[in-house]
């Protein structure tokens, strides 16, 4: 087995008693003493620290020294408009491959000078060669090292995180910005992963724990491990790569359409242009065979990733696969997301998953699961 990598926080986890596990080539924590369903309720209630330094962050700097130029370059990868986003603002964004699929889902930042990525962790080195690949001769491509990751989440991450930088406050969700702190400059997104406003910060390696514990000594936040991370992100109906979406799966049928701006779609100025955009174009136009889905499954019993999807009790063929699910803490039962066929992915739609030999019902439920509380 290859030695796990460590974040710079990994000293300060196991300080916090947290149960440490391997994630994406990494010693990460799982949950801590407060135990995964009470860190949930605290991220929901109060703010939630993660530390994400396990992901991947890229600066995309265009040759010509005009941002449109790395702008247009990304596109040639992404079915998004990357040409319009305004400085100061990121969005959702997806690799796609030429089949149509998706290598990897990230976040762009337009920081003026500057593109900023952040990618998945188990992805990153594939995305940077993809990204080099690809790109060189147009941007200068630099994955930041030196850099901590980290995450504050929930209703009271504003109030926590402005009396180390007091900025924040002006932001709304999707902005970024580069505020000044004790800590060395602090690279600031409103965003994140849980569905509650909140931020992710890059923060230098040098000063990452001192700042982690800055914010730790309020009492409103708590350190949340992988386990409430994920029970979090499929409240919020968020995808996690590698399990709701992969390489053989197109944003169309991972329901992320809400993501392709119409500019990048049939008709529009820039459209097409991307990697598998024949697949993707036409299933924008006319449907797929499958969708992603939320489900609400009868009782307390989770139906788990793998569990087989039926139309009825009885039906021999399975119309469809669970690729998520977990007790929601918050929504006081189990959840589910999968994909069925688009005949059967409509709102309210009763269905089956075969649960240890029983066919148990389940009920396609409108996703996200809670609402989110983004600052808008």
């Amino acid at each position: 087995m290859a030695e796990l990598n460590r974040t710079g926080l990994y000293d300060l986890h196991v300080e916090l008693g947290a149960k440490m596990v391997p994630f994406a080539g990494y010693d990460m924590p799982v949950q801590y003493p407060l135990g995964v369903m009470k860190e949930h309720l605290h991220c929901r209630a109060a703010a939630g620290l993660f530390d994400v330094s396990h992901m991947g962050q890229v600066i995309l700097r265009p040759k010509s020294s005009d941002l449109a130029d790395a702008a247009l370059a990304l596109e040639t990868l992404v079915p998004v408009s990357v040409l319009g986003l305004k400085e100061g603002r990121q969005r959702y964004a997806f690799f796609t491959n030429d089949e149509g699929g998706i290598l990897d889902d990230l976040m762009v930042a337009n920081r003026g000078e500057h593109l900023f990525l952040v990618v998945n962790a188990a992805c990153k080195a594939a995305d940077i060669a993809h990204l080099k690949k690809h790109l060189s001769d147009t941007c200068d491509i630099t994955e930041i090292t030196d850099r901590a990751l980290l995450a504050l989440q929930g209703p009271q991450a504003e109030a926590v995180l402005a009396d180390l930088a007091p900025g924040v406050a002006e932001m709304r969700f999707m902005d970024v910005a580069v505020l000044s702190s004790d800590f060395g400059d602090l690279w600031v997104s409103r965003s994140g992963y849980t569905g509650e406003d909140g931020f992710e910060i890059s923060v230098a390696n040098a000063n990452a724990e001192r700042f982690a514990r800055a914010l730790l000594v309020h009492d409103a936040v708590e350190p949340i491990g992988l386990g409430a991370r994920d029970s979090l992100r499929l409240e919020a109906g968020l995808c996690l790569y590698g399990n709701d979406i992969d390489t053989a799966t197109s944003p169309v049928e991972a329901a992320l359409t809400w993501g392709i701006q119409k500019v990048r779609r049939t008709g529009g100025e820039r459209a097409g242009g991307f990697p598998g955009a024949e697949r993707i174009l036409d299933e924008l136009d006319n449907g797929t065979r499958r969708l992603r889905v939320g489900l609400r499954p009868e009782g307390r019993a989770p139906m788990r990733a793998g569990t087989q999807l039926f139309a009825s009790e009885d039906a021999a063929q399975a119309i469809g696969e669970v690729t998520s699910g977990a007790f929601g803490p918050s929504i006081e039962g189990p959840m589910s997301m999968g994909y069925v066929t688009s005949e059967h992915a409509a709102t309210g739609t009763t269905i089956y998953g075969e649960v240890r030999g029983k066919r148990l019902p389940a009920t396609i439920a409108a996703l996200p699961f809670r609402p989110s509380t983004y600052k808008r």
